[in-house]
């Protein structure tokens, strides 16, 4: 009897053994990291992943792959059945792990809240992910383009994201509407921010982006516009510009300027 796959679930499993082998080539711990995988549907990742020789956990939400995943054995493997937005990542983080390592072929309709909690509640070193195209390519986004959001500028202040490769969506069972890319998102720290503005650099881009068509001058009516202003004629630019001509640096000039 065939898996009867859930589409509230977003269950698109991953086929391609080429796509799997460049996931797996890509991550590369010591045995004292740790793995996190999201989803491992039928353990298609999950079989290559417990040779890496470090701890693996694993969250899987659908209790009906229990028998399947069962099958996979290593003594550094955990298996959790939960919904990974509602488990407390804090319990499985262990202070013995140097690295944690995420990785997953995420759901289309939750990938941004998964991110949100992976950045939001873990030091992560390294996120490899596959996401849909569109998703993808506003991760990535430079400025001055159309893609470029407050999400490309909360990711790239925390991340060097880089593309492993692309994915047609024939590599998948069901086969999905939209095709996919794998990123991978490595931590940095190359971008120096006083730490009392940094909540304040984050409510700013929020705020910068908040009507994408509308201009910093409109966006942040309740800044000190004036200042706003002096500090964007260094680079040219002044409170007319919209958030999308507006690069990483700057606004982190922008943000160790103001008051917190």
């Amino acid at each position: 009897m065939s898996f009867e796959h859930k589409k509230s679930l977003g269950q698109n499993f991953l086929r391609d053994n080429n796509i799997i082998s460049k996931i797996i080539d890509s991550i590369n711990p010591m045995s004292d990291d740790l793995i996190i995988e999201i989803g491992p549907g039928e353990g298609a990742l999950t079989k290559r992943l417990v040779n890496k020789n470090c701890d693996l956990i694993c969250f899987e939400i659908d209790k009906r792959l229990q028998d399947t995943l069962s099958n996979i054995k290593s003594e550094r493997i955990r298996i959790i059945y939960e919904d990974f937005l509602k488990v407390d990542l804090k319990k499985y983080i262990d202070k013995k792990y140097n690295n944690v390592y995420f990785v997953g072929n995420l759901p289309y309709y939750i990938t941004t809240a998964i991110i949100n909690k992976i950045t939001s509640e873990t030091h992560a070193k390294e996120i490899t992910i596959m996401i849909q195209k569109e998703v993808a390519n506003r991760f990535m986004a430079r400025i001055k383009t159309k893609q470029y959001n407050s999400v490309s500028v909360f990711l790239q202040y925390n991340y060097e994201i880089t593309k492993i490769c692309d994915v047609s969506r024939n590599c998948f069972d069901p086969i999905p509407n939209v095709d996919s890319i794998v990123i991978k998102l490595v931590s940095h720290n190359k971008y120096k921010i006083n730490c009392q503005n940094e909540k304040m650099f984050y409510k700013l881009i929020k705020d910068s982006f908040n009507y994408k068509r509308k201009t910093l001058k409109n966006n942040l009516k309740n800044y000190n516009l004036e200042l706003i202003d002096n500090i964007l004629k260094k680079y040219k630019k002044s409170i007319n510009n919209r958030a999308e001509e507006i690069s990483i640096e700057e606004f982190i000039d922008i943000a160790n300027n103001l008051n917190s």
